[in-house]
């Protein structure tokens, strides 16, 4: 990241959200890179941009078409790149034309100026970061999205390179390295694909049994199965979905209606009060020995500090007791066993041991043997000559707009994310006193605040097509009109995904944070 030339946040207020990485964006700056930020509030991140783009909410893919849209037309494309390394350029092309700037400008807010100066500063780096978070995927339309900054990086040859790529930023720790061990309903250990069946006979015989040929559901899709009671018992880890989801009355509703539900965390969470079952579990980052991946794909040791307190239980242990009872004894294996698995079963892990993880201070994926030491950045193979390997592909997508519709009756486009001070529901951050925390607000433009007759810290009721919550009013200048703020921090007081819609993206499961249409109301 320090290396870049130019830096684009797209969706991202890393400054508050990844405040570490931000360290390395800022290390770059000051050695005189470009940073643009992409994103309809002006926030802490912006205060650092050389440019700001606030778009409308859901109006990204219009933005992405019309930044692909100069480059082609000023030839600022890597023509030798996308000869050699990609596919479906043609369509690409075709499928951004008709954006232009003026266009641009109509559909995102974003002066046509600005739009072309990231085009131009981005496709003219030597070595360009394109990183995105929440902002980019919590829509109905996430891998699409996704896919619009992809063909960014491929029409400028930004892939692949020391200090050039794409960097979709991982929202919590470890994340990466739950999908990575296949915490994914269509994914075994290392990505590999549960349909595939000579992947499946290699687990089927190292596991013992059979492992079932089709995908799974993801949690949107458990959550709809609930609704047609196909699911009636859950066994929740480490996720506090009664707090977490959106439209959130339908989802303790269905959460209530469970036949059994399991909860195994460290907090006793609403999720937890819910259930049957509650298992105490150890905290991993200081309660447990294993290993833990970040968002660069390193995985590193972690090391047990202290011991877990009476009655919990390392996560290894409970999973090890219960499939015990249930009749399948898997003994009692170490952390270090249980990560030989893994690198049995996974190739992309194969060289790394525990001893190498020591003595490397933690390796990149793909590791695939001993004498390998990782890869500091992937996609390299696509500066090869021939490509090794598939070509990457161009995508069209269309810009469509958020599922919830602004109207007379609900006229603020309300999105969400989070402070710096404050994680989540606030189960992990909001029993410790922080001197920055304030509170929930339903954050306003002060022109929406004198339009609707309403003033700094009067409490207003902000109403969805879902449902209502009682909130203050804070004055956000960084906002543009028509724009409303809210976190998810403190739901116990303010439940910000009463009024979330579970309008879901089809590819991914995720549901549109981002984007929902309220009124407030003077109580």
């Amino acid at each position: 990241m320090e290396s870049a030339d130019v830096i684009v946040l797209w969706g991202s207020n890393a400054r508050e959200t990844h405040p570490i990485f931000f360290h390395h964006v800022l290390a770059a700056i000051r050695r005189g890179a470009r940073l643009y930020v992409v994103d309809p509030r002006r926030t802490a991140s912006a205060e650092w941009a050389d440019g700001h783009l606030a778009l409308h909410v859901g109006s990204d893919i219009a933005l992405a078409h019309a930044v692909g849209r100069v480059i082609l037309h000023e030839g600022l494309e890597n023509t030798s790149f996308i000869r050699r390394a990609t596919s479906g350029f043609e369509e690409y092309a075709r499928a951004v034309e008709g954006w232009t700037l003026e266009r641009a400008e109509r559909e995102t807010g974003v002066p046509a100026q600005v739009i072309a100066r990231l085009a131009r500063d981005y496709a003219r780096a030597d070595r360009a970061q394109l990183c995105w978070t929440l902002g980019i995927t919590e829509h109905h339309n996430a891998v699409d999205n996704v896919l619009a900054l992809i063909n960014l990086a491929l029409l400028t040859g930004h892939v692949g390179r020391y200090g050039s790529g794409l960097n979709p930023l991982r929202g919590q720790n470890n994340v990466q390295g739950g999908g990575d061990m296949g915490a994914l309903p269509h994914k075994l250990a290392g990505f590999q694909d549960v349909e595939d069946p000579e992947v499946r006979a290699k687990f089927d015989r190292a596991w013992g049994t059979k492992v079932l040929p089709q995908k799974g559901w993801h949690l949107t899709q458990m959550f709809e199965a609930m609704e047609r009671k196909e699911l009636t018992c859950l066994y929740v880890l480490g996720e506090n979905p009664a707090q977490s989801e959106a439209d959130s009355g339908r989802t303790l509703r269905l959460l209530s209606e469970l036949e059994f539900l399991v909860v195994q965390d460290l907090f006793l969470t609403k999720t937890a009060e819910l259930a049957d079952v509650v298992l105490p579990a150890a905290a991993a980052w200081c309660e447990s020995d294993g290993t833990v991946t970040n968002s660069e794909r390193r995985v590193q040791r972690v090391r047990r500090a202290v011991p877990p307190p009476a009655g919990a239980r390392d996560d290894i242990e409970i999973l090890c007791e219960l499939a015990r009872r249930l009749g399948h004894d898997l003994g009692d294996p170490t952390p270090e066993q249980v990560w030989n698995e893994v690198r049995s079963l996974s190739p992309m892990h194969a060289g790394m041991s525990y001893e190498r993880l020591e003595k490397l201070g933690g390796i990149q994926w793909p590791c695939p043997d001993e004498g390998s030491v990782g890869e500091s950045f992937l996609h390299g193979r696509l500066w090869e000559e021939p490509v090794r390997g598939p070509r990457a592909p161009f995508s069209v997508v269309e810009q469509v707009p958020p599922v919830d519709r602004l109207d007379d009756e609900f006229p603020l486009r309300l999105t969400t994310g989070r402070r710096l001070d404050s994680y989540n529901t606030g189960v992990q951050s909001g029993a410790l006193p922080s001197p920055l925390r304030r509170g929930e607000s339903i954050d306003l433009h002060p022109s929406d605040a004198a339009k609707f007759g309403v003033s700094e810290g009067q409490p207003v009721r902000v109403r969805s097509r879902r449902g209502a919550v009682v909130a203050p009013v804070r004055l956000d200048p960084g906002l543009r009109p028509g724009l409303a703020f809210m976190t998810f921090h403190f739901p116990d007081q303010v439940d910000t995904n009463a009024l979330t819609i579970d309008a879901t993206d089809p590819k991914s499961g995720t549901a549109e944070f981002k984007a929902a249409a309220v009124c407030i109301e003077r109580v």
